[in-house]
């Protein structure tokens, strides 16, 4: 078992509520987290089709049957659960009585929230971090960084040194087959698909739901409706615009990324990792690695905040900014190995078009030199494997 970060802030809350929910996609680890954290209470299945139903049709009866708390797994197959469990945690607040894992993030929240508001904590389990697979393997680093990217975060992969592009392969057929009926009907597979794999080459870019849905031929509206699918389900991101009221020059489209790098590649046909390193999107990949370990960490942390980036109608651009009290940090992500005067421009845009507002600033370079610079340190990508930058 891969040890995670997460696990200390798990343990405090269980602490101190009655209720706790992990969310995350599917295979980010959320069961063996939870058996592992919890194992004097008892594990229930909601995916086992007599279990559910007897959730379904009985819940007080089912519910009964575990006095003293349970881990429930994925708990959105049983939507009607979370309204019976206020009336027993009410009844007995006992902290860390039922432990709530899901794997589809809108709904489950929406139901959560609104029958266990003020009982529950809230958390969110991504797949692994870089420095949790490096603790976990030793070895993670040895293909450089285009291996990193193509093997994706996946725990399953690194515990058991599984083949990438067979178990991602594997992970994608299991989500369109099983986990896609259970949230919509998408009556053409093979156009879904196609629209997935269009996403993966949208990578770091801003959503155009028109030219994305005109270019898998569906209407702005399924274009919408699939996006938001993908979102629900834990596949992809979309990561806001930071702007001002008055910020009319600004972009205010969000930016399209993976919740797992390896997953993106995969979609776009790569296997080896001179493919990665070559392919035009490889810029995109590695800014997509790095969004995605900063929204992993601050999960880690509890830290809900947003994470935004930035651009200007004159091009200029922070690739991340993360909210540091009432200011932000802002980093800009550039694969290249050797760093370039224009990999600050984006920053002193920022700052000085918004002064005051940066706490900070570095930049994120795909090379293996760190430097100390006096304002904007640049910071190699294997400073990762050690823990965050910021």
């Amino acid at each position: 078992m891969i040890h995670r970060n997460i696990g200390p802030l798990l343990a405090q809350l269980a602490a101190q509520y009655p209720v706790v929910t992990l969310t995350g996609p599917r295979q980010s680890g959320k069961t063996t987290l939870a058996r592992a954290a919890f194992p004097h209470l008892p594990y229930v299945s909601l995916e086992d089709p007599d279990v559910r139903r007897f959730a379904g049709d009985d819940p007080r009866g089912f519910l009964a049957a575990y006095p003293q708390g349970a881990l429930l797994d994925e708990i959105q197959r049983a939507p009607e659960l979370p309204s019976f469990l206020q009336t027993l945690v009410d009844a007995d607040p006992t902290p860390g009585r039922f432990i709530l894992t899901g794997s589809q993030q809108f709904e489950l929240m929406t139901q959560v929230t609104q029958s266990l508001a003020g009982r529950i904590a809230l958390l969110r389990l991504l797949p692994i971090t870089l420095a949790e697979a490096v603790r976990a393997n030793p070895e993670a680093l040895e293909g450089g960084l285009p291996q990193v990217m193509l093997s994706g975060f996946y725990p399953r992969i690194h515990d058991r040194k599984l083949d990438p592009t067979q178990a991602l392969a594997d992970y994608f057929a299991t989500y369109v087959e099983r986990d896609l009926r259970q949230l919509t009907t998408v009556h053409n597979l093979q156009q879904f698909e196609r629209f997935v794999r269009l996403c993966a080459g949208r990578t770091g870019q801003l959503l155009n739901l028109s030219s994305l849905g005109n270019d898998a031929g569906v209407s702005h509206t399924t274009a919408r409706q699939w996006i938001d699918l993908l979102q629900a389900s834990f596949i992809i991101h979309l990561l806001p615009p930071w702007f001002v009221n008055n910020g009319k020059r600004l972009v205010k489209a969000p930016k399209l990324y993976f919740i797992d790098v390896g997953l993106a590649c995969w979609l776009l046909g790569l296997r080896e990792p001179e493919q990665v390193a070559r392919d035009p999107l490889w810029g995109s990949l590695f800014e997509n690695f790095i969004v995605m370990e900063a929204m992993k960490d601050r999960f880690n942390r509890g830290d809900s905040n947003p994470l935004h980036f930035y651009r200007d109608s004159a091009g200029n651009e922070v690739d991340l900014l993360m909210p540091v009290g009432r200011q932000l940090h802002g980093i800009e992500v550039k694969a290249g190995a050797t760093v370039n005067p224009d990999y600050f421009r984006g920053l002193e845009a920022f700052d000085r078009h918004h002064p005051g507002m940066l706490s900070g600033g570095s930049v994120l370079i795909g090379g293996s030199r760190s430097e100390a610079r006096s304002r904007w340190p640049v910071w190699s990508w294997e400073q990762l494997a050690r823990g965050p930058t910021t």
